[in-house]
């Protein structure tokens, strides 16, 4: 059983697969590979001069991996409350989840198929996205949705932020009280 389950690995899944291993809380991604990133060329992600979606997607998840996350390449195809969480069935096996963050893109199908309520995208091309409030819940306890499938800009800066501002508030509940990760330049 695994604390966090994350579906997609572009900007913010990946980013909130990094502060969700990073504060020790059991993690794995599934990602069908198949992400908009993939095709992005970025020149305005802040510390980043220049780079390709293939490259941004594999940096965010070798440092996801760094701190534990395990990475599976899979499809979800369906999601069931069970006693503890939630199972998370895909196209390469079963997993358990105490908390489930959509970061899916563009991809709302699977949402949509378990009862979570969508609305009408604000963003170019994007015609529907899911309804979380301000932390990133959704109408369905222990299920959230960070980046661009969560209503905000397209930009990898902002989903990335999205992500990490998701897990921090998953994390936070995990835990009972408010997550900080600050770590200390080291002399």
């Amino acid at each position: 059983m695994y604390d966090i389950a994350i579906i997609g690995a572009g900007p913010a899944g990946a980013s909130a697969a990094i502060f969700a291993a990073k504060a020790g809380k059991k993690t794995v991604v599934l990602d069908n590979d198949k992400g908009m990133t993939k095709r992005a060329w970025v020149e305005n992600h802040y510390g980043v001069p220049e780079i390709g979606g293939p490259d941004l997607i594999e940096t965010g998840k070798k440092q996801a991996a760094k701190f534990g996350a395990k990475l599976v390449t899979a499809q979800v195809t369906d999601i069931q409350k069970t006693d503890d969480g939630f199972r998370l069935d895909t196209d390469n096996g079963s997993y358990g989840a105490k908390h489930v963050i959509f970061a899916t893109g563009l991809a709302t199908d699977l949402a949509e198929k378990i009862g979570l309520r969508t609305k009408p995208g604000t963003e170019p091309r994007i015609k529907t996205v899911i309804d979380v409030d301000t932390n990133g819940k959704t109408n369905i306890d222990g299920i959230w949705a960070a980046g661009t499938v969560a209503g905000v800009s397209v930009h990898t800066i902002i989903t990335a932020g999205d992500g990490a501002k998701v897990a921090i508030n998953v994390i936070s509940e995990l835990n009972g009280e408010r997550y900080v990760d600050h770590d200390v330049l080291k002399k």
